[in-house]
């Protein structure tokens, strides 16, 4: 299989900034393992939306994947009470 590309949205920038550095490396970590997996195990597509979400700790990793392209666009990263506010308008 493809290895897929990662691109992030401009918005993701300031979603990492509030985030402590020991779960920053578990969610950098979690991104780079979605270039080999996009959809691993644990993967949920949000309803109504082509964006999937993956769990790291409180954290949420938002996502599309674009098979078309081998590409997958980080949208947000947040805490797991905040993250999906506002994501459906995208």
């Amino acid at each position: 299989m493809a290895k897929y590309r990662i691109l992030f949205r401009k918005s993701v920038a300031r979603d990492l900034r509030h985030i402590p550095d020991k779960a920053l490396r578990r969610i950098l970590d979690g991104i780079d393992s979605l270039s080999e997996n996009p959809r691993p195990s644990g993967c949920e597509k949000l309803s109504g939306q082509n964006k999937c979400r993956v769990r790291q700790g409180d954290y949420r990793i938002v996502y599309e994947v674009r098979d078309s392209d081998i590409v997958v666009v980080v949208v947000k990263i947040g805490h797991r009470k905040e993250v999906y506010r506002g994501i459906g308008q995208n």
